[in-house]
This record gives C-alpha cells, sequence and structure tokens, in this order.
C-alpha cells in the first residue's frame, strides 16, 4: 500500500504531520511504514512533540551549525546561485534522516508517547513538499 503525503511549509523549521499517516494505516494492522521526503533540502525526523522549544532549539542548532553561504565562514562553497540557503539546506539534509521506518501494530504506529513525525525544512521560502509512503504488513 502506498501514497504520497504533500505538506506546506513556510520556510526553515520542523513541521509535524504525524496525524497524516496515523489517518492512513488506521486499521490496516500489523507491519511497517517507510517515510521518505521526495526532496534533497528537507529531512524527516522523529522527536519530541510536546515541548515547541525542541523544534526551535533544533532549527537554532542547525542554522548555527550550517549558515547560509552569505557567511564568511562558508565561503568555500561554489553552489550558490539558488540562493545563500540553498547549498546549506543541502548539507543539513545529507547529515539527518530522508526516510524513517516506524514498526506498526494494530494499525497504529508504534511511536512513544512524545515522539511526532516531522518534515525538517531547510529552506528560507515556503515549499510544497512531497513524503512517500508505503506500507508492508497484514
Amino acid at each position: 500500500m502506498q501514497t504520497t503525503f504533500e505538506l506546506q511549509t513556510r520556510g526553515a523549521g520542523l513541521y509535524e504531520f504525524t496525524t497524516l499517516p496515523v489517518r492512513w494505516i488506521k486499521g490496516h494492522g500489523d507491519g511497517l511504514l517507510t517515510l521518505m521526503v521526495q526532496h534533497t533540502s528537507a529531512s524527516l525526523l522523529i522527536q519530541e512533540n510536546a515541548d515547541a522549544e525542541v523544534q526551535s532549539d533544533l532549527l537554532a542548532f542547525f542554522e548555527r551549525l550550517v549558515p547560509p553561504t552569505t557567511d564568511p565562514s562558508m565561503s568555500y562553497l561554489r553552489h550558490t546561485y539558488e540562493g545563500p540557503d540553498d547549498m546549506p539546506a543541502h548539507i543539513k539534509a545529507a547529515m539527518m534522516p530522508v526516510s524513517l521506518q516506524i514498526p506498526v501494530s494494530d494499525g497504529k504506529m508504534r511511536l512513544g508517547t512524545w515522539q511526532g513525525i516531522y518534515l525538517f525544512e531547510h529552506r528560507d521560502a515556503a515549499h510544497t513538499r512531497r513524503v512517500a509512503a508505503y506500507f508492508s504488513g497484514s
């Protein structure tokens, strides 16, 4: 069973979309859910969904770790024609997962109490992102 989720972003940040796969796999038994973002400047994360400061701290950390190409420390980068956030977005996506696998029991994802599924948008502008989903199971 396969589908694609479309997510609208408003710029760099973490966007929770746990409810989309929850609704999609409901009632489908046991198996494994695989998610993959179909873009090279975004990532997928399983992260805490109880305190929004976790998401803002993660965003701040990765912005500090990989600043835009206008930062003097990034002057060695050559891929700059798509904007100062583009190559840093590719670097961040190379550092973080672009796919996730989540066990499913009795049609429910086996996430922990405070876990949610997030798209981590690394670009500054709004984008429409696609996440391919595949459920293998009974």
